[in-house]
């Protein structure tokens, strides 16, 4: 794209439109997003109280979960509240710092639940592959360390993104056919160069979410190896089992993203509400899945879950 001489006056705030092409629909589509939203709220803070408050299930896996339902907390807050907005009262005004606001706190968290999952994965490495250091190699100083390095490599990556887009004049049209600002999304309307932005957004995605895809990708195949080389059968079982509900969790943050990248890429003919609900989906399956994967899957939440639910119905 070449550069274009800027002359005129860049807009200092953007209108998202929602879902372009379902207007009248807006009504119905805000139904699943307000479920969607009030399971993420309510679970993963459920979950967090859980985790915090029974020293039981102060190990690694759970503090790590914790981690990832905080994300998804901050994730589901940063875009579906706007949607909402949009849906039910037309106001999809957005100033420009706001969104680059969004866009910081959109990718960034995206980027720390990947980092997560992938130091869930190296979790469950360690205690198939090599149970008897488990306590010694994750232990509570090493998991604030992994915490820390999830934060700090999430901001320092996506901070350059915020500067990036800051820069760019924007003297075209300043109707975003989104629900949310998107780094890409907002940049395209810019009258000016922003090969930057592509390239800086894909060395982004490479070096983070597919790295840490290979990464965990690999960590499994050697969880595989060495639980079908276990002696018994019920050992089999039993070490598959402590994996089932991360497998899961994993499935439903990279699969939505991967079929969305698909359709953006060979999908030309794709509507653009299509591309636009994938798009959410991305951001509204995994904070609203999670929580339930995790709840029924782990008998400790679950229990402690249940109580807690039960004593507050009771005081009802």
């Amino acid at each position: 794209m070449a550069t274009l001489n800027y002359t005129g006056t860049s807009h200092s705030f953007f209108i998202l439109l929602g879902i372009p092409g379902l207007e009248d629909q807006h009504g119905w589509i805000s139904l699943p997003f307000f479920v969607s939203y009030l399971v993420a709220l309510l679970g993963n803070s459920l979950l967090i109280f859980v985790i915090i408050t029974d020293h039981s299930l102060h190990e690694p896996m759970y503090l790590f979960l914790c981690m990832l339902a905080l994300a998804d907390f901050i994730l589901s807050t940063t875009t579906v509240p706007k949607a909402l907005a949009i849906f039910w009262f037309h106001a999809g005004t957005i100033s420009l710092d706001g969104c680059v606001t969004q866009i910081f706190f959109i990718h960034a968290t995206f980027i720390a639940e990947s980092g997560i999952l992938l130091a869930m994965a190296f979790d469950r490495y360690v205690a198939i592959c090599d149970p008897l250091h488990y306590s010694t190699v994750l232990s509570h100083a090493v998991i604030l360390r992994i915490g820390l390095a999830v934060v700090l490599r999430s901001f320092c990556v996506i901070l350059p993104d915020v500067f990036l887009v800051k820069r760019l004049p924007f003297c075209r049209s300043n109707l975003l056919p989104h629900t949310y600002c998107e780094h890409m999304a907002v940049a395209k309307f810019a009258c000016a160069d922003i090969r930057v932005n592509v390239w800086y957004g894909l060395s982004v995605l490479l070096s983070t979410v597919v790295l840490d895809a290979l990464l965990i990708l690999v960590s499994y195949s050697r969880i595989l190896y060495a639980v079908f080389h276990l002696p018994s059968r019920g050992a089999r079982q039993k070490a598959l089992g402590t994996c089932g509900s991360h497998l899961g969790v994993i499935s439903t943050f990279y699969l939505p993203g991967i079929f969305t990248i698909i359709t953006q890429r060979f999908g030309h003919h794709v509507p653009l509400h299509t591309h636009i609900l994938l798009a959410n989906v991305c951001m509204l399956a995994p904070p609203m899945l999670n929580p339930i994967i995790y709840g029924i899957k782990t008998r400790q939440i679950r229990e402690h879950a249940l109580s807690i639910l039960s004593s507050q119905w009771k005081k009802c």
